[in-house]
């Protein structure tokens, strides 16, 4: 089962939208269960409100949503990147329902912080956690840049693209060569 904040926090989530809500309300009483192992599974029942709430441990799963080791590295990478680290199986309408709301439902942390702090500093704190982000992201970027230029030039443990396309440029070149070199060989020793 969702711990009680999770559950808390997907509904703050859906509370502050109406449209998503009403995009679950046609699935109310069906079962979602969320799989990344080596995690227990989650499983969340929808309410007539279009709200969720933990489902009962013998609920039978409507849909199976299971996320792939690599969903967290995929993150950074961008949504499509993460969503090919996420398999869905079972009832085709709830799984597009829950892929639209993953893809568009965003917390709107401004509006959240706003009511503890006003406005103007929910913005700057915003702003401020957004730039925060981009840095992380730019030196994480730039130091596996730099391990990889390490290993390939310095410490050669890496092979450089261009030769690498020029080695298997040579195996096809010599796999040709090698596939004529057959042919005339046949071809001489019918003649004998």
């Amino acid at each position: 089962m969702l711990p009680q904040p999770g559950i808390l926090a997907l509904n703050h989530l859906l509370g502050a939208e109406a449209w998503a809500r009403d995009k679950l309300k046609p699935y109310a009483g069906q079962c979602v269960e969320f799989h990344s192992p080596p995690l227990p599974a989650l499983r969340l029942e929808i309410l007539d409100t279009g709200l969720l709430r933990g489902a009962a441990e013998d609920a039978l799963p409507n849909l199976v949503v299971t996320i792939g080791a690599g969903a967290l590295p995929a993150m950074l990478r961008g949504e499509d990147a993460l969503l090919r680290e996420i398999g869905i199986e079972g009832n085709a309408d709830l799984a597009g329902t829950v892929q639209y709301l993953f893809r568009h439902l965003r917390w709107d942390v401004a509006e959240d912080l706003s009511t503890v702090f006003g406005d103007v500093i929910a913005e700057r704190l915003v702003r401020e956690g957004k730039r925060f982000a981009a840095w992380n992201l730019e030196t994480a970027e730039r130091l596996s840049q730099n391990v990889a230029e390490y290993l390939i030039e310095e410490q050669p443990l890496l092979a450089r693209p261009a030769d690498v396309r020029q080695f298997l440029a040579d195996a096809d070149q010599l796999r040709d060569d090698l596939a004529r070199l057959e042919k005339r060989i046949e071809i001489l020793t019918r003649k004998s």
